[in-house]
C-alpha cells in the first residue's frame, strides 16, 4: 500500500521528461507549419485572389523549376511585387518583435517586460516623427535624399540612441542595475512621447496624418530594395537572440547564482539590450510602432511549453511571424479598398490578454 501511494505521489521522473519533450516537438512541429500556413494565406487573400497552388507555382516558376499551374500575370505582379515582400516583411519583424520580448523578459525576471521599456521604441517614433514633420522645413538633408529614406535611419538610430543612455544611466562601475535601467527607460519614454506630443503639436495636416499612421504601424508600402537593405539589421540580432537560452535560463536563478553557473552576467546584460535594440529598432524604422507583440507571444509560449528558454526563443520567433502574418492579413481586408493600421489590430488582441494576465496573477495572489 505504501509503495502504491508513494507511486500515485511521485510518478516516475523520466516518464514525465519523455511526455514533455513529445509535447515540445508536437508543439514546435505545429509552430512551424502554422507560419508556413499562414504565409501561404497571407499571400493568396486580397482583392486579387491567389488559390495556395497558383501562389506556389509563382513561386517555382520564379525560382526556375517551371509553373506547376496555370496562373494570370495579374496574379504573378500581385504576389511577387506587393505580397511576398509583405509577407516576408511581417515574418521578420513579428519574430524579431517577439524574440526581443522573450530576450527582455529573460533579462529583468518578470514576465510583464517588453522592449519599449528600455525606450527603443519611443525613441525611434521620436526621431521617425521629427522627420515626418520638420522634413520640410529643413533646406538640406532630408529635403535632399528623401523622407523615405532619412526616416527609416533616423528612426533607428534613435532607437539606438535612446537605449544607449537608457544603457548609461543604469551602469556604475562596471555593474549595470536591472531595475535602475527599467525606471531610466520609464523616464525616458516619457520625455520622448512628451517630444512626440510636440511634434504633433505643431504638424500640419498632412504632416499629423502621416505622422499618426506611421505611430501605429505598418506593414505597407514595403518594396524587395528596402526589405533586402533592412533584412540584415533585423535577422542578424533576431538569430543571435537564440544563442542566449543558456545564459537566460541561469539569469532565472538571481544573478549571484548565474555567475556561479559560470555565466558572464554584466556581458549578457549589454548583449541582450544590444541585439533587442537594434532588433526592434530596425523593426521601427520599417513598419512603425507595432505594439504588444513582444510582450504577448513570450506569454503565450510559457503558458504552452514552460520558461526553457532552449524553447521558448524559437518557438515565440514562430508565433511572433504567425501572429503578425496574420493580423496583417486583417488589417488589408478588413475595410476594403483602405487598409487599417496594423498596430491597432495587435493592441485589439493584446490589451485584452494584457487585462487577462494581470487579474490571473491578481487571483493566484502572484502580485
Amino acid at each position: 500500500m505504501v509503495s502504491l501511494a508513494v507511486s500515485a505521489v511521485d510518478p516516475d521522473p523520466a516518464h514525465w521528461v519523455r511526455r514533455h519533450a513529445t509535447r515540445t516537438r508536437l508543439v514546435l512541429g505545429a509552430l512551424a507549419i502554422l507560419t508556413s500556413v499562414s504565409a501561404l494565406v497571407s499571400v493568396g487573400i486580397g482583392a486579387v485572389s491567389i488559390p495556395p497552388l497558383e501562389a506556389v507555382s509563382i513561386l517555382s516558376a520564379r525560382a526556375g523549376f517551371g509553373a506547376l499551374a496555370d496562373h494570370t500575370a495579374v496574379q504573378e505582379t500581385v504576389l511577387w511585387s506587393l505580397r511576398l515582400p509583405r509577407a516576408l516583411l511581417a515574418i521578420l519583424v513579428g519574430g524579431a518583435l517577439a524574440i526581443s520580448g522573450a530576450v527582455m523578459q529573460g533579462l529583468f525576471r518578470n514576465p510583464l517586460a517588453d522592449p519599449g521599456l528600455i525606450g527603443v521604441s519611443t525613441g525611434a517614433a521620436l526621431a521617425a516623427a521629427a522627420v515626418i514633420v520638420l522634413g520640410g522645413a529643413t533646406p538640406i538633408g532630408v529635403a535632399v535624399v528623401g523622407r523615405d529614406v532619412w526616416q527609416p535611419v533616423a528612426a533607428f538610430g534613435g532607437g539606438l540612441a535612446v537605449t544607449w543612455l537608457v544603457y548609461r544611466l543604469s551602469s556604475l562601475d562596471g555593474r549595470t542595475e536591472v531595475a535602475t535601467m527599467l525606471l531610466a527607460g520609464i523616464a525616458l519614454n516619457a520625455i520622448a512621447a512628451s517630444g512626440i506630443g510636440v511634434l504633433v503639436f505643431i504638424s500640419d495636416d498632412q504632416a499629423l496624418r502621416d505622422l499618426n499612421f506611421w505611430l501605429l504601424g505598418s506593414l505597407g508600402g514595403v518594396t524587395w530594395d528596402r526589405l533586402l537593405v533592412a533584412a540584415p539589421l533585423i535577422l542578424a540580432p533576431t538569430l543571435g537572440a537564440l544563442a542566449l537560452a543558456r545564459p537566460l535560463n541561469a539569469l532565472v536563478f538571481g544573478e549571484t547564482e548565474a555567475h556561479h553557473l559560470g555565466i558572464n552576467v554584466e556581458a549578457t546584460k549589454r548583449v541582450v539590450v544590444l541585439l533587442a535594440a537594434m532588433a526592434v529598432g530596425a523593426s521601427v524604422a520599417l513598419t512603425g510602432v507595432i505594439g504588444f507583440v513582444g510582450l504577448v507571444v513570450p506569454h503565450l509560449v510559457r503558458l504552452t511549453l514552460g520558461p526553457d528558454h532552449r524553447v521558448l526563443l524559437p518557438a515565440t520567433l514562430m508565433l511572433g511571424a504567425s501572429l503578425l502574418l496574420l493580423a496583417d492579413l486583417f488589417a488589408r481586408t478588413l475595410v476594403l479598398p483602405a487598409e487599417l493600421p496594423v498596430g491597432i489590430l495587435t493592441s485589439c488582441v493584446g490589451g485584452p490578454f494584457f487585462l487577462w494576465l494581470l487579474v490571473r496573477r491578481r487571483d493566484l495572489g502572484l502580485w
